[in-house]
């Protein structure tokens, strides 16, 4: 099974390097049906990636399944873009939550902000909160598609369209991998898609409360990120790198 997937990776990759957005998630959610997941954070990209996939999926009467992983420590406005999202495009997302008992006894242990003291401790605290309900959910799809971009940070510069995800043996979809961040508004004011009212207020990409603040002229995307970490350590661990199969 694993060998076929992996042959499958092969093929959607060569097929798909210079395709659009659309055709990828077309080619997505036809080919793995209710076993392709869409992951949102609901920031700018998957909001893109949303109104495309749900148009195909009417369209063409295909399954489409979104989730998004309420952390527990999101930002008013980025519920405020769930609901606004669900209610404009008439749809339910698959809302996933870490398990409470985890949560509990890392912040009786470590308290509610030892993310700040170490990289360690931060990972550990995405683990709980971002990684094991991804895990959850990826348990049920063979593939997946994510709003990641090269022009996003220097840890994504490396990205294809489609791509072997190593740590979670599926295939990923980058559909928007090369578009820049002007192409992204474009097609959110073209398509008058709901974004999060903190994008027109500094922030470009936006995680859990504690750990995202606006950004300064001239400074990355993600640099609001985990502000206090090196540039080359920003990521949660929902994509680490991926592989060639």
């Amino acid at each position: 099974m694993e060998h076929r997937i992996k042959q499958l990776c092969q093929q959607l990759k060569a097929d798909l390097v210079d395709s659009d957005p659309q055709t990828a998630i077309k080619t997505a959610l036809t080919t793995f049906a209710n076993k392709v997941v869409i992951a949102s954070s609901l920031g700018l990209e998957d909001q893109v990636i949303t109104h495309m996939a749900l148009e195909i999926s009417n369209a063409n009467q295909l399954p489409c399944r979104i989730f998004v992983i309420d952390t527990g420590r999101l930002h008013d406005e980025t519920l405020n873009v769930l609901t606004r999202t669900q209610t404009q495009y008439q749809f339910k997302y698959e809302v996933l939550y870490p398990d409470a008992p985890a949560v509990d006894a890392l912040v009786q242990k470590k308290g509610a902000y030892s993310f700040y003291e170490s990289i360690e401790n931060r990972r550990e605290c995405c683990m709980i909160r971002k990684v094991h309900p991804l895990h959850s959910i990826l348990k049920t799809a063979d593939a997946w598609i994510t709003g990641q971009r090269q022009e996003q940070s220097e840890t994504r510069d490396h990205l294809d369209m489609v791509e072997w995800d190593d740590a979670n043996q599926k295939i990923k979809f980058n559909p928007l991998v090369k578009w820049s961040t002007q192409h992204v508004w474009d097609y959110i004011n073209v398509n008058d898609i709901p974004v999060n009212a903190l994008h027109h207020q500094g922030y470009p990409s936006i995680g859990c409360e504690p750990c995202t603040r606006a950004v300064k002229p001239g400074e990355s995307l993600r640099s609001g990120r985990w502000w206090w970490e090196s540039s080359d350590q920003k990521e949660c661990g929902l994509h680490p790198s991926s592989s060639h199969p």
